[in-house]
């Protein structure tokens, strides 16, 4: 979900008809939902590996990589562009094996802190060095996560990578607030007084959700107004989330409501009156471009490449 599959998906949408494209992803984690209803929207059809998952497997990573080389060796590409940890290690393994003569990779975001202890960490420092001296180029999206990956965490030389930021087709978004407000908060059993918060991602450690209900549990004793406030998103933290909303103080002022997945965003945010994000470490956040282009305000944390597209004004406060 999120800012991978919409680039993946305008890059095999929107280029030329100079380029012949194929687009190859993966399968979600059980805990996961998959993101295919992008993909419909814009009429693309990506072939599937069933094998290919975020977590690490030597025997379903190793009959992915086997499926990406003879899917390579049909197409014969002259570019291979690979996206996220696991597909573009596997992706790029398989191209360099081929000798195809352009193999690029996008950083969305990375998982050099707040994902893994120190020694796992080191681990996929040391991946992600000899995939990137064998890449053609590296792409970051934003200038700060450019500086992290070569200053930093010293991935590649800084020449290597350009900063080319994420497309968005946000038409769907502005104008929203005007057209669904009424009916979302009706849907959603929002008061005409009721202030509707969210917050919107996957519900795993590195996302911080646990700072989020913490931070309204500080809230509630100063509340003069009601609050609805929706987590919106599923993964592996759910339960901690609910254990954690269960020890909150109970106000008759504050209503928490977890949503799961919700497909058509722009229409929910029109009901919003405030987007937040509580996380470690981000890439380019989406949430946070999509509340922005409905012109709701946004609380965040001062992480990764947020700076790159939170501008300093009204719609800005950070948090440590």
């Amino acid at each position: 979900m999120g800012g991978p599959t919409y680039n993946a998906t305008f890059l095999t949408r929107f280029l030329s008809d100079d380029f012949e494209t194929l687009l190859v992803g993966g399968m979600p984690e059980e805990d996961e939902t998959d993101s295919l209803h992008i993909l419909k929207q814009y009429g693309i059809e990506p072939l599937l590996i069933r094998e290919m998952k975020r977590q690490p497997s030597f025997f379903q990573d190793r009959a992915a990589y086997k499926k990406l080389k003879n899917i390579m060796a049909e197409f014969k590409p002259d570019i291979v562009h690979t996206h996220a940890s696991k597909a573009g290690a596997l992706g790029r393994r398989a191209a360099n094996s081929l000798g195809i003569p352009v193999v690029l990779h996008t950083f969305h975001g990375h998982v050099f802190h707040s994902y893994f202890g120190t020694f796992k960490t080191k681990i996929y420092k040391s991946i992600e060095r000899r995939l990137a001296a064998k890449s053609s180029g590296i792409i970051a999206i934003s200038e700060i996560q450019k500086k992290e990956l070569s200053q930093l965490h010293n991935i590649c030389e800084e020449s290597k990578i350009k900063v080319i930021p994420l497309g968005f087709d946000l038409s769907r978004f502005n104008g929203a607030k005007n057209e669904f407000r009424e009916s979302t908060r009706e849907e959603f059993g929002i008061s005409g007084n009721e202030v509707a918060v969210a917050i919107v991602g996957r519900l795993v450690p590195v996302k911080n959700h646990l700072l989020f209900i913490n931070a309204l549990g500080n809230l509630i004793k100063d509340l003069t107004v009601p609050v609805k406030v929706f987590i919106v998103g599923d993964g592996s933290e759910r339960n901690n989330i609910e254990e954690a909303i269960k020890s909150l103080p109970k106000s008759p002022l504050l209503k928490i409501e977890l949503t799961s997945w919700i497909q058509d965003i722009a229409k929910f945010n029109a009901g919003m009156d405030l987007i937040c994000l509580t996380s470690n470490n981000e890439g380019t956040p989406v949430s946070l471009i999509e509340a922005q282009a409905a012109n709701i305000p946004v609380i965040t944390t001062d992480v990764g490449g947020v700076r790159d597209i939170v501008l300093d004004g009204g719609n800005r406060i950070y948090c440590a």
